[in-house]
């Protein structure tokens, strides 16, 4: 794969992605370090249980959830192959590793993608909010579609030797040009292909987001806290 990522232990990724789930990596980076050093192995933190190990991540968020997801997930692997490892994967298809990933609990085609393309070297793409974002903006998918069908539709479009290249290029766009709400079309060197551009999105979105700031909440109005309460 071109531009190759660094690699590190499937599963390792795998737990790190769970505790980044709705959170920055401000708190689930350090979160995750604690636990590695916390349970240099994972058997010790699967004997540990599910309140220990929430004891340890509590400042990544959702600390409960989390570490029962990251101790099912540990559980399973263990069940299925014997030790806590995802290096079969490297053997399988893309789609098929992809589909094993997806049917450990909690982990959708996001987390599955991020450890095959960052853990395994395959060509996945994930998709998170900035890839699906400029991808639909440009009409590469289509928004109702969603994140998770979107990872279908983006291999179909992308080269597989691209797929790291685009991810990380959409992520670095989305992030520096393509934001949400408002895209800074001007900076955009692929607006002339934007099919969102092109049906005049961003002047609607603007239009939209003033509108709706120069409505009176109902804080404000006083009339309208009147109806409320009757």
């Amino acid at each position: 794969m071109a531009n190759e990522p660094p690699r590190t232990d499937p599963v390792d990724e795998l737990v790190a992605c769970i505790l980044s789930q709705h959170t920055s990596d401000s708190n689930s980076i350090p979160a995750f370090e604690r636990l590695k050093a916390t349970f240099p192995d994972w058997q010790l933190a699967v004997d540990a249980g599910e309140e220990r190990i929430a004891d340890v991540v509590r400042n990544a968020g959702l600390a409960n959830q989390k570490s029962r997801s990251i101790l099912r997930c540990l559980r399973q692997i263990h069940d299925l192959v014997g030790t806590y490892s995802l290096e079969h994967l490297r053997s399988m298809p893309m789609v098929d590793a992809r589909n094993w990933l997806t049917a450990l609990p909690g982990v959708g085609p996001k987390t599955a993608s991020i450890v095959l393309c960052f853990s395994l070297g395959m060509e996945a793409i994930p998709v998170d909010t900035h890839v699906f974002r400029v991808s639909w903006r440009l009409g590469m998918v289509e928004q109702k579609a969603g994140e998770g069908k979107a990872h279908d539709t983006l291999l179909e479009l992308v080269p597989p030797d691209l797929a790291f290249r685009f991810h990380m290029a959409l992520i670095q766009h989305g992030r520096a040009v393509c934001k949400a709400p408002i895209p800074n079309c001007e900076a955009c060197v692929v607006r002339a292909m934007c099919r969102w551009f092109a049906e005049d999105g961003p002047d609607r979105r603007k239009t939209e987001l003033k509108a709706k700031r120069a409505k009176p909440s109902a804080k404000s109005n006083p009339a309208a806290r009147k109806k409320r309460a009757g």
